[in-house]
């Protein structure tokens, strides 16, 4: 067998490993590791490979008969035992991805151990996932009755949009919250050189519902949920929207918008400024901040200092 014809024979070799089984496991293993999960201490954890590694086998052996032809068994790549074991492979392995993805659903759904936001991204993933996996059955049911390849293209088109998506979101996104966790962490657990003093008190001349809301900001840092809006605060404090911005506007001159960005533009302010964080990205600070996105975060934060995180980030690096 000559180079190319090699290099072909090796090609469809490996077309021919059922490679499904082990996106499963692996897969399934990677939401473990991102919701840090109990399971990963078990020791069956490892069987999830057990079927990739049998399907190899069997395939291993049957290419080398029917591809390079290393010797003469008695099977025929047509022969009825033969399909029905590769049919057998195709049905196993799209049963397998259906029950793992589904399962890590499920934990990915229950898990306390992360975030919202790190919840939101895999839930996300899972969901891709799950959509591969419908439009691969369908293109096996629609190969199968009408054998025709429309569904095989339309799954290739996906896989490239996943690609990109995974590359963006999975990569990018998924560290940027990753750090967003992490500066979480150690405002909790107190690892900063920087001051992070509280708001002034009220004043004694300052209204009750004023009181409150500076303690649902400085104790329970509401202003750091993204989604916040002036019905929740209004709700906590219960009075009515219009009564809160009619007080805060009266006592404090600002509108409720511009009380809870006041305080976000603090806090990203005092990180962007201690060298303790200065390995995290701006945009994981915008976050943790509550910022909803890099946009919003940086055309609040020009507007409110004059100059983008960044900017001020390195004046501070300078002083």
């Amino acid at each position: 067998m000559g180079w190319y014809g090699a290099e072909g024979g090796i090609f469809e070799f490996l077309q021919g490993i059922m490679w499904e089984f082990l996106v499963a496991a692996t897969l399934f293993h990677y939401f473990l590791i991102h919701i840090q999960h109990e399971y990963l201490k078990r020791s069956w954890l490892k069987w999830l490979y057990f079927p990739f590694i049998i399907a190899v086998l069997i395939d291993t052996f049957l290419g080398f008969d029917f591809i390079f032809n290393l010797y003469d068994s008695s099977f025929d790549i047509e022969d009825t035992a033969v399909e029905v074991t590769y049919a057998l492979e195709a049905a196993f392995s799209l049963a397998y991805n259906i029950i793992l993805i589904l399962w890590s659903r499920r934990l990915i759904k229950h898990s306390q151990t992360i975030s919202k936001e790190k919840k939101h991204w895999l839930l996300r993933l899972n969901l891709f996932i799950i959509i591969i996996i419908l439009i691969w059955l369908l293109s096996d049911v629609e190969d199968f009755l009408l054998n025709s390849e429309l569904s095989s293209d339309l799954l290739w088109l996906v896989l490239s949009f996943l690609s990109w998506w995974v590359l963006y979101y999975g990569v990018f996104r998924l560290q940027i919250i990753v750090q967003k966790d992490e500066i979480h962490q150690r405002l909790i657990a107190g690892e900063t050189t920087g001051t992070f003093e509280k708001k002034k008190k009220a004043q004694a001349t300052t209204s009750r519902v004023i009181e409150q809301l500076y303690k649902l900001m400085d104790e329970d840092e509401l202003y750091k949920d993204p989604l916040l809006s002036r019905y929740d605060l209004a709700k906590q404090l219960n009075i009515s929207e219009g009564h809160l911005s009619q007080i805060i506007n009266q006592e404090i001159n600002k509108s409720t918008i511009q009380f809870v960005n006041e305080y976000r533009i603090g806090l990203a302010k005092k990180l962007l400024q201690d060298s303790e964080f200065y390995k995290y990205s701006i945009e994981a600070i915008g976050m943790e901040a509550g910022f909803k996105s890099k946009s919003v975060f940086y055309n609040i934060f020009k507007t409110a200092t004059g100059m983008s995180p960044g900017a001020y980030r390195k004046l501070r690096e300078k002083s």
